[in-house]
């Protein structure tokens, strides 16, 4: 039998924000159900977590939505996700959504996102994970990272084979071609951080 692929989907929460990237985020939800997909995220009702939330479900696809208990309490979980695995806090959110997953795809988003996504590069880093990290790079958001994170690798504070930690995507569809690539050939080896 051959195993579900989940994918790990980090995307903002906030409203006020471009369409654009709304769109692309329903669109990564319809794709990933056109795959037969799971889409696993962080349970928001909100922004760009109920976006490819919307699109996974509308294509007839399967969302699990993993969220903190006093998230719950406030009100912050999105009611239509057929499961839900409430964690004690963050960091089980985070460790859960990662454990159960086959890849990790991030979406524009703020701190929180951020913080998500530079976590899981770290953990590929040291080794811990070795499962694809996408950045789907909708209207050139994630450009000041990815020069930021060069930068590092230029000045020596990562070596320059961690610049292939993660892979950019520009749409949704190279998002999912990136993650078909990668589970089919395995991940690219870089050099320990050590």
């Amino acid at each position: 039998m051959e195993e579900e692929i989940k994918i790990c989907v980090f995307a903002a929460s906030s409203q006020d924000i471009d369409q654009a990237y709304v769109d692309a985020a329903r669109q990564l939800g319809a794709a990933m159900a056109g795959r037969g997909w799971t889409c696993v995220n962080g349970s928001g009702s909100k922004g760009l977590m109920r976006a490819v939330s919307d699109g996974t479900l509308d294509a007839g696809g399967h969302v699990v939505g993993v969220i903190p208990k006093f998230m719950v309490d406030n009100g912050w979980g999105y009611e239509r996700l057929p499961e839900v695995i409430i964690t004690a806090d963050m960091h089980e959110r985070k460790q859960y959504m990662q454990d159960i997953t086959q890849a990790t795809v991030a979406l524009p988003g703020g701190c929180g996102t951020l913080e998500e996504l530079l976590e899981v590069i770290t953990w590929r880093q040291l080794g811990i994970i070795s499962k694809p990290i996408v950045l789907l790079n909708t209207n050139g958001f994630f450009d000041p990272l990815i020069d930021m994170l060069t930068s590092c690798a230029r000045q020596g504070f990562m070596k320059a084979s961690h610049t292939r930690l993660w892979t950019v995507a520009h749409t949704p569809q190279q998002a999912i071609e990136a993650i078909s690539r990668e589970l089919a050939n395995g991940s690219v080896a870089v050099e320990s951080k050590y």
